[in-house]
């Protein structure tokens, strides 16, 4: 009885609900409803304070239909003293005979209910951290929390989505709480002279990868945080939040081997962009000695093809352009939903020649080049980019996709991370220096215009200037558009952590994370210099920030930022004369000049995707004709 008495009470003093609850068949056709329009402290157990809940409650109606089974005739209705009060009724509504399935929940239109807390949120790490925070906006919004505001002062809400990859991050994240903490602390006083304008104190949420490795040190950080919640527990948050509201503090940082969100239409952060990232799959099964990413997202799960086709197609209505596909490896994406029986020997799983990997696949089914090859083929003017791959799973099926369809841009991110074998072999990558050369050629054997970038890490553990030396060579070698370098930092629970010493000082990092920088300048300006006289294809972004008035800018096919001059030129796609340029038109750049860091060139025309393609290979066939 208790216990459902207390059952009943949490459920009359949610905000906005609307509760029907059947009654026994003696009662039959006596219909009471509970619309409760203000949030109720949490009642204990007693039959007392769940009637003080009912007393208290703004709006309180009752219908009772007097259509009983056993009457015959209007004379048969039973007398007034025969007819139960609704007090008859509170008992044996929250008696144990009343299962969970008498209490249904009637839907309040978000729109008709006050707002439940305005949210600030603030992101941190990879791309993969930015699609995170649009699927708790989702979420959070289905839940009635509908608001977001710009500034944290204003929010009785704060979201920080965290990563734990290097300690410099880290750093940031506990600066950023431990200001959110003296919002909270001195609320009322920043409320009084009008530095906050929340209508209570905020809950402060850390989630994401430091979410889950730090969980109990965050928690214990004298009230700093609120709540606490990994990558895989983002549904679970309206709950963690109510919990706060009595007294309690939510903590979920449980790994899933199935969540995907796949189902979850993520809240896009960037309004009116043209471009989006749509997230493929989560986790990681490579366990390189370095690395954090398997510990804080989990074990590698895909999501299905069609639910992918089905994102895209709505953000190609909404007028985005070019879709970036994201996973913590992403080219390992394996959809096996439609795999007819699970318990035959999977064919076996095709690496990259030379390479190797720690982790077995017990199951194939449709492969990243089997998903690029269906979005690339639906959507015809939409550009497809993806981060992050590792350079084990581009087997030749793969390049040759990205060769023949001419709507997924010739750009590769391949994280080399050291030039070393010696070094490779301790950070378990599973290739050597040569093996990644070899990749390398027969990449641009395969697409000769290709444009890669890649990752590396200066002074990890055991790290000589030998080896240093043979990682400058490296990037000589390549000649990368892009990359990201980084000193190293231990992470706790890392395979490196455990069994080997962090011995390259600081200093001597931050010397070869220096001269790393200086010869990859080198190699990317010779990318740049080489693009002067070509025609690119050039999807615009917006205003150049540095001439806002006078020109625009974008990306081209291989990802370098083109500027141009903002005047009118033809219209190809409508044939309508000359306009300008707007963002999310396609246009045709002859590049006249290179910073070796971005390129300018002379806007020719406005084009779609598809017939510049077509355009350009009528030409090549031309000129091969006439040689």
């Amino acid at each position: 009885m208790a216990s459902s008495l207390s059952s009943l009470s949490t459920i009359l003093s949610q905000p906005h609900c609307a509760i029907r609850i059947k009654f026994p068949k003696q009662y039959t056709s006596f219909h009471v409803r509970f619309l409760s329009s203000k949030l109720h402290q949490h009642q204990s157990s007693s039959c007392r304070r769940t009637s003080a809940a009912l007393r208290r409650s703004s709006t309180f109606s009752l219908k009772i239909s007097r259509n009983f089974s056993n009457c015959q005739s209007r004379s048969s209705l039973p007398s007034k003293d025969q007819i139960p009060s609704l007090h008859h009724f509170i008992p044996k509504a929250t008696a144990p005979t009343v299962s969970a399935s008498d209490v249904q929940s009637e839907p309040v239109m978000i729109s008709d209910a006050m707002p439940r807390g305005r949210i600030y949120h603030e992101t941190y790490g990879c791309q993969m951290n930015v699609n995170d925070m649009e699927i708790v906006l989702s979420i959070m919004k289905n839940a009635g929390y509908t608001e977001s505001v710009e500034v944290p002062e204003n929010a009785e809400i704060i979201f920080i989505n965290t990563c734990a990859i290097r300690d410099n991050a880290e750093h940031k994240v506990w600066q950023r709480l431990n200001y959110f903490w003296f919002l909270k602390r001195q609320w009322k006083s920043n409320v009084a002279i009008g530095r906050s304008q929340s209508t209570h104190p905020p809950k402060v949420v850390v989630l994401g990868c430091m979410a889950e490795r730090l969980k109990d040190k965050i928690l214990d950080s004298d009230k700093m945080v609120d709540v606490v919640c990994g990558p895989d527990a983002y549904r679970d948050l309206p709950r963690l939040l109510e919990e706060v509201d009595y007294g309690q503090k939510g903590i979920n940082t449980l790994l899933s081997l199935e969540e995907t969100y796949a189902d979850i239409n993520p809240v896009r952060i960037s309004k009116n962009s043209i471009s989006a990232f749509v997230s493929v799959m989560r986790g990681c099964n490579n366990m390189c000695s370095f690395c954090i990413v398997p510990f804080t997202r989990g074990r590698e799960r895909s999501r299905p093809v069609e639910s992918i086709v089905k994102e895209v197609a709505e953000l190609w209505k909404e007028g985005v352009k070019e879709v970036t596909l994201l996973g913590q490896n992403v080219n390992s994406y394996n959809d096996t939903s439609g795999v007819e029986n699970p318990a035959e020997p999977a064919v076996s799983w095709e690496l990259s020649d030379g390479f190797s990997s720690m982790c077995k696949v017990k199951h194939v089914g449709l492969r990243f080049a089997d998903l690029l090859d269906r979005l690339a083929t639906e959507f015809p003017e939409m550009r497809f980019r993806y981060t992050s791959p590792h350079p084990k799973d581009f087997p030749d099926d793969l390049l040759y996709v990205m060769r023949d369809r001419y709507n997924i841009c010739k750009s590769i991110h391949l994280p080399a991370q050291s030039g070393s074998s010696a070094v490779l072999e301790r950070m378990r990558r599973g290739y050597t220096r040569e093996a990644y050369l070899d990749l390398v050629k027969k990449i641009r054997d395969i697409i000769p215009d290709m444009g890669i970038s890649s990752d590396f890490i200066c002074g990890f553990c055991g790290e000589t200037e030998e080896d240093h030396e043979d990682t400058l060579s490296l990037v000589k070698a390549v000649c990368y558009d892009m990359a990201y370098m980084f000193a190293y930092s231990m992470r706790e629970k890392t395979h490196a952590h455990r069994k080997y010493v962090d011995d390259v000082p600081d200093d001597v990092k931050q010397r070869r994370l220096t001269e790393l920088i200086e010869a990859f300048r080198g190699s990317t300006g010779q990318n740049y210099d080489s693009k002067i006289g070509t025609l690119q294809l050039v999807l615009v972004e917006g205003p150049n920030k540095r001439a806002p008035d006078t020109e625009l800018i974008g990306k081209s096919d291989r990802g370098h930022r083109v500027s141009f001059t903002n005047l009118p030129i033809p219209d190809k796609v409508d044939n309508n004369g000359k306009r300008n340029p707007k963002i999310g038109d396609y246009v045709e750049v002859h590049i006249t000049k290179s910073t070796r860091a971005s390129l300018f060139g002379e806007a020719l025309a406005i084009t779609k995707l598809s017939s510049f393609y077509s355009s350009s290979h009528e030409e090549a066939v031309a000129f091969a004709s006439r040689t």
